[in-house]
């Protein structure tokens, strides 16, 4: 069981809401407080970013948003600094406007950092603090984002209502699985935690069937602590098998949540080359 426990995420309904409304992919999401010039304070939004537009809801269960932005004509994204404890504000310079946000702490700062350069500059930007599996994250939606504007721009006029579908799951093709996924057995997997602690702490492997899957992880707390989670394939999505299961649209999102939860401490067990370690 994890130490920390989570908000129940929006229910689908939300998602699926949210999707035909924006006409937009998701590629991230989370609360910032926003400050716009028409704004006399910060206001406290759920932000989610889909291509490049940023979209504010009152709440995390609100499917209407109150306000956007898009930021495909960013002219520069400038840190701010700040007296507050686990605090990161910026600013984002627009043709027309600069926009103050401030996230409720650093890590996410460096999230929403990475992604809006990713998706305004079409590349992934070197000088992020961000673990291996959130890099790996932003390379997903760079290709995505790349694809997205390819097909935009090559659809005539007349059609391009029809191809604004939601895209609900986005899975890379290419590279379908996370990084930190091997096709080993319970008893492999936590050989290579114990063996190459340095490489990370979160193997997902397959499950006992050929259906689901599996998270291992490797904590130090007072002392070394294999654990294992099942992930539960429910239609198109994944059940964290947890006291209060989480359901989550792909696996890398699974992944992610490991991460989030625990404030960083679980990292994806990524080996640089070919052949397996600690086997």
């Amino acid at each position: 069981m994890m130490a920390k426990k989570p908000p129940k995420p929006a229910p689908r309904r939300i998602f699926q809401e949210r999707s035909k409304i924006t006409a937009l992919p998701l590629y991230f999401e989370g609360f910032l407080l926003v400050k716009r010039s028409e704004y006399q304070e910060y206001k406290h939004y759920w932000t989610e970013l889909r291509g490049t537009t940023l979209f504010f809801y009152t709440d995390k269960k609100s499917t209407i948003y109150v306000d956007k932005l898009d930021i495909i004509d960013l002219t520069c994204l400038a840190d701010q600094n700040s007296t507050e404890k686990n605090c990161a504000k910026f600013t984002l310079v627009l043709p027309k406007e600069e926009v103050h946000l401030k996230t409720e702490n650093t890590e996410s700062g460096e999230e929403w950092r990475g992604f809006i350069l990713t998706v305004t500059e079409l590349s992934v930007p070197l000088h992020v603090s961000l673990l291996p599996g959130q890099v790996i994250r932003l390379h997903e939606v760079l290709e995505r984002e790349k694809k997205r504007r390819t097909e935009t721009e090559q659809l005539p006029c007349s059609s391009l209502e029809k191809e604004k579908e939601p895209i609900e799951d986005y899975v890379d093709v290419l590279n379908p699985m996370p990084a930190c996924f091997y096709a080993v057995s319970r008893k492999e997997a936590t050989e290579m935690l114990e063996k190459n602690p340095s490489l990370g702490n979160m193997i997902l492997r397959p499950g006992s069937d050929s259906r689901n899957y599996s998270i291992t992880i490797r904590q130090e707390i007072d002392l070394p602590r294999i654990k294992h989670y099942k992930v539960m394939s429910v239609g198109q999505n994944y059940t964290i098998e947890l006291e209060k299961p989480v359901t989550l649209p792909n696996l890398f999102s699974v992944i992610d949540y490991f991460v989030k939860e625990t404030r960083g401490n679980l990292r994806p067990f990524i080996y640089s080359t070919d052949e397996t370690p600690g086997l």
